[in-house]
């Protein structure tokens, strides 16, 4: 295939642009390294099957020029930034919102029928229903992120309809592992390396969430997108277990060999949007094949030792 790639200085659209190029697929990668990160792309670049093209999703012009001739449209460029949402509200419109319609757009325009997209669970805002189904309604939403998410899912189910479209939403607990820059395992692992004495934890401590190693998840998208057969497919991706804060802390401090005191801010939300209680039912995806390797323990360990191993990444986010 020749499969377009938005946020491929990311962490997780790196890690499937890896993976594709290793399949023997041509990638054509856009991002405008706003938060992407070069050295991600190190080995691709030595790839002749990959170009990256520096710019950003705004620019439809040049989107449309980097999606002529592609068979996939692989939409993860976003801002993932749910904590500080209120904080630049527009950021979640132009980057989530107008962005995948410029994608779709971009597709529409060069007769690209088939896309995959990063989604996330936040779309179900704080659901009853736990664990969480695709087919779950969807609440009242409490984040910016997750109803920009909301949107570009409808964006993308519209086009399917309207234009012939083949679509694949992937509605993502968090993503743990290698190449990871965001959230917090990074968070506490910054904090313990200023002062391993103490430790501030937003919340509670008792929020439970479950996570997913990366290269879990690029097995499920790929297996999806050689399975998968209808106009819209919809997939939750995570685990099937889930932990508290204070489970994920503890492993990392004795990973550490450290023992802070714990600081907490108390009440049973870290920032608004904060959803307490993330744990998603993921039959459906599993009836195709697909199974996790990794627990969510080994995730946050493994996702500890790459930050052990790549300092650079600490110090410059």
């Amino acid at each position: 295939m020749r499969v377009l790639v938005t946020g491929a200085a990311g962490f997780i659209g790196s890690s499937l642009t890896d993976r594709l190029l290793s399949l023997g697929h041509t990638v054509i990668g856009v991002d405008n390294l706003s938060t992407g990160q070069p050295e991600f792309l190190v080995n691709a670049k030595e790839n002749p099957l990959f170009t990256l093209r520096e710019h950003d999703l705004l620019d439809l012009d040049a989107l449309v020029e980097s999606a002529a001739g592609v068979d996939l449209a692989v939409h993860f460029a976003a801002n993932a930034d749910v904590r500080f949402g209120p904080d630049h509200p527009r950021r979640d419109l132009e980057q989530n919102i107008i962005a995948t319609w410029n994608v779709l757009e971009a597709m529409r325009r060069n007769g690209v029928k088939r896309i995959a997209f990063s989604s996330t669970g936040s779309v179900y805002g704080e659901s009853p229903i736990i664990p969480t189904p695709e087919d779950a309604p969807f609440p009242v939403q409490t984040s910016l992120y997750g109803a920009s998410k909301v949107s570009a899912e409808g964006l993308i189910s519209a086009y399917c309809e309207s234009f012939g479209f083949e679509g694949f939403i992937y509605r993502f607990v968090s993503i743990l592992g290698e190449r990871y820059t965001h959230g917090h395992v990074l968070d506490f692992y910054k904090s313990l390396a200023a002062d391993p004495s103490r430790l501030r934890v937003l919340g509670n401590g008792k929020q439970r969430k479950s996570y997913l190693y990366v290269q879990d998840c690029l097995d499920a998208i790929l297996l999806t997108l050689d399975k998968a057969k209808d106009k819209v497919n919809l997939f939750n991706l995570g685990t099937n277990e889930y932990c508290q804060v204070t489970d994920s802390i503890g492993w990392i401090t004795r990973h550490l060999g450290v023992n802070p005191q714990l600081d907490f801010t108390g009440g049973d939300r870290g920032w608004i949007g904060d959803n307490p209680f993330i744990f998603l039912e993921t039959k459906k995806v599993r009836a195709l094949g697909w199974e996790p390797k990794l627990t969510i323990q080994q995730a946050v360990i493994k996702t500890v030792e790459y930050l052990q191993q790549n300092p650079w990444v600490a110090d410059r986010r």
